[in-house]
């Protein structure tokens, strides 16, 4: 009789949103597929020395199990950034993704940390994909941010009607705040005020937790100095960003930033332009 009960309640905890969700575990990739050229690093760390320049990291990220193929983030692919920026290595998100045998289509759902352009100007190129975002992201990007020339620097009008046109299809759900019961395995964070209402991803991987930063941190030098991201309408709340994202990592080596190069020299590769985070 003891054993019996004793499964139940192993049954009732794997059956409620939080049982699921700790059953859940994803194998984490990070894909490269473009690079932009002579970055200034003050637009990356508070106070860094504006003669500084580097090579940046441009990625999205694969989390692989539970019946899903999601990407964190989607990359961009429209003509005027390459006008605008020095983009070298560019490989189409999709096609970055071959290596893994994962094709657009098979694309479950885009995890989207936020707007600006280099993440969210590829949702267009995942048709099957389902968009997880803050609601208060999308409700201001898709609204208020739009009566004034100065409130919505970086992010792409095609970009802000694809988003729409998917909701339309119902194709788009919204994240409210800090969660970690709508997707097993996955945690949705508030992020830093990078945008309007960015968020961070943390995936439960085999034994331990990784924690996806995107722009919440663009540098593993944000963390080593405990310095701000310099794009930010809020400093204060990104390093206290900063620090809840280590925490929910444990180890600071699981907590992976959005542009640096160093994440291809820290992990194992799958591939010339990919590597697992484990």
């Amino acid at each position: 009789m003891r054993s019996i009960a004793a499964l139940l309640a192993v049954a009732v905890v794997l059956a409620s949103p939080r049982g699921r969700a700790q059953a859940a575990t994803y194998e984490v990739y990070a894909v490269r597929f473009a690079t932009l050229a002579n970055f200034p690093v003050a637009s990356l760390v508070a106070g860094a020395d504006r003669s500084r320049r580097m090579d940046i990291a441009m990625m999205v990220w694969v989390l692989k199990g539970a019946g899903r193929v999601a990407l964190v983030d989607s990359g961009f692919h429209r003509e005027q950034y390459f006008r605008q920026f020095t983009v070298k290595d560019y490989v189409r998100p999709p096609d970055a993704l071959a290596p893994l045998g994962i094709r657009a289509d098979d694309v479950t759902d885009i995890l989207l940390t936020h707007m600006h352009w280099d993440h969210a100007g590829g949702i267009d190129l995942f048709p099957s994909a389902r968009v997880w975002i803050q609601k208060d992201e999308y409700g201001y990007y898709a609204g208020d941010a739009w009566q004034s020339r100065t409130t919505h620097g970086g992010i792409d009008a095609d970009d802000v009607i694809e988003i729409v046109r998917r909701n339309t299809q119902g194709k788009v759900s919204f994240v409210n705040g800090d969660d970690d019961t709508l997707l097993p395995g996955i945690r949705f964070g508030v992020g830093g005020r990078h945008t309007w209402a960015s968020q961070f991803v943390a995936a439960a991987a085999r034994a331990h937790t990784v924690v996806l930063a995107s722009d919440n941190m663009y540098l593993y030098e944000n963390l080593d100095a405990h310095a701000p991201i310099a794009q930010t309408l809020d400093a204060a709340s990104n390093l206290r960003t900063q620090d809840r994202m280590r925490s929910l990592a444990g180890d600071a080596r699981l907590l992976v930033p959005g542009h640096d190069p160093a994440v291809f020299d820290r992990f194992p590769h799958i591939s010339e332009r990919i590597v697992r985070i484990e």
